[in-house]
């Protein structure tokens, strides 16, 4: 294994409505493309269990909780693949407060919760605002995590570095109208860190919505490196460690600052 180089996966999926169980089982299979590809994380979109529809979160069983058995697929195909998979989810910690949220399963059994952080519109009335998290360790890499418009706050970007981050790794739903909005976000969040960005966009429609999909990654100078269509699939996408250091040493000698961890 080498620590210069980091393979990440990204799932734009299509989510069957409410149906956790159903899409935990979709969430298994692409772990295991993703684990095939060589992959050491791969990414799912915001509330990829249910589907971005806030109107599904009335049944208590759209939302999870901590040790939830439908997500046991998951655990098992990520324990298998030995890999990092972040799926998105409402979720409920046992004192009942309510996170929009990343999954974060590690194949040793671990699943790390991260809430989205910048809230909008009706997810304000039904979730609580979550503090930064630290960034996962995925095979010697910082990997920060960000839920859709947590991409859009140059501030959440701003303390992912500053705590180390090397990867800014998004969950996301960005529609038609937001096809320019998706790339500036990642590319400057990227550029401005001198870190790699990836994000996971949904595939398909919803309630009110189309997706632009365009799941992909952009390399620390702001430039795409892999962009997908709009249909579904697992894209892959290698980051090198090398290229990254490059350009961080390059701006050190010029004198720019750098929030660093």
């Amino acid at each position: 294994m080498s620590y210069e180089i980091l393979t990440v996966a990204l799932a734009q999926t299509s989510s069957v409505p409410g149906d956790v169980a159903a899409n935990a089982g979709a969430a298994a299979l692409a772990i295991k493309d993703a684990a095939a590809s060589g992959a050491s994380l791969v990414m799912f979109p915001e509330l990829s269990l249910i589907g971005y529809d806030l109107d599904l979160l009335r049944d208590p069983g759209a939302w999870v909780s901590e040790d939830d058995p439908r997500l046991d697929v998951v655990r098992g195909a990520v324990r298998d693949g030995g890999l990092t998979a972040v799926a998105g989810a409402a979720y409920r910690h046992p004192d009942g407060t309510a996170w929009l949220a990343s999954l974060a399963f590690s194949a040793d059994g671990q699943v790390r919760v991260h809430g989205k952080c910048h809230l909008h519109g009706r997810e304000r009335e039904l979730f609580r605002a979550a503090g930064p998290g630290a960034p996962l360790d995925v095979d010697g890499w910082r990997v920060a995590l960000a839920i859709c418009y947590d991409a859009g706050v140059p501030g959440h970007a701003e303390d992912a570095a500053r705590r180390g981050a090397e990867v800014y790794a998004g969950s996301a739903l960005y529609t038609l109208e937001e096809t320019r909005r998706i790339d500036l976000h990642f590319g400057a969040r990227a550029m401005d860190h001198r870190m790699f960005a990836v994000v996971a966009n949904h595939a398909g429609s919803g309630p009110g919505w189309v997706s632009c999909g365009g799941s992909g990654a952009w390399h620390p100078d702001g430039t795409r490196l892999t962009q997908a269509a709009t249909g579904p699939g697992v894209f892959t996408a290698v980051l090198s460690r090398a290229e990254m250091a490059g350009l961080r040493e390059k701006d050190a000698r010029a004198g720019y600052p750098r929030a660093a961890g």
